[in-house]
């Protein structure tokens, strides 16, 4: 079984609902979600003129290989209708593979650990709340320690659900 960090994000429409879609979609396909962190209001990145994003960290355990589940990943991204036209643009889901067990891989396809994540406060504050532990396989740092370090100053809002 492995163990895998999935980071969703959405600045589209319902964005709570999106964000519970997928996750329903990604616990009916492609494993147990062992893990979810709260809610996250964060800043966009990159293009930081559109509206803000609703982020989610979750840990899920799967029988799937790693570019087996990037696939049903965008499968899942593509049914809820998210469109790809250029780059940091609006997305009604993103679901981008932090993590999949400690492995390093490169491929054309695919990148793990995510390449960036120690650059974004958005990933990073989620993550410590379900994985502050966790050894970055590339950089040996754990997550609180790269958290610490994040010069990112985006901001990054606990949601409060009623």
């Amino acid at each position: 079984m492995n163990e895998v960090v999935i980071m969703l994000g959405s600045n589209m429409g319902d964005r709570q609902h999106h964000l519970h879609t997928a996750n329903n979609l990604i616990a009916s396909s492609a494993g147990s979600i062992k893990l979810q962190s709260k809610i996250y209001e964060t800043a966009s990145w990159g293009d930081t003129s559109q509206q803000s994003f609703y982020n989610q960290a979750i840990r899920i355990s799967t029988d799937l290989a790693a570019l087996d589940l990037l696939h049903l990943l965008l499968g899942i991204e593509n049914q809820m209708g998210r469109k790809r036209n250029r780059k940091w643009e609006p997305r009604i889901i993103d679901l981008d593979i932090i993590y999949y067990n400690t492995d390093v891989i490169k491929t054309a396809e695919l990148t793990i650990p995510h390449p960036l994540l120690q650059e974004r406060r958005f990933v990073l504050v989620p993550l410590a709340e379900i994985v502050p532990s966790f050894i970055h396989p590339v950089l040996h740092k754990d997550t609180l320690t790269l958290l610490a370090e994040c010069m990112d100053d985006g901001s990054v809002t606990e949601l409060q659900i009623r």
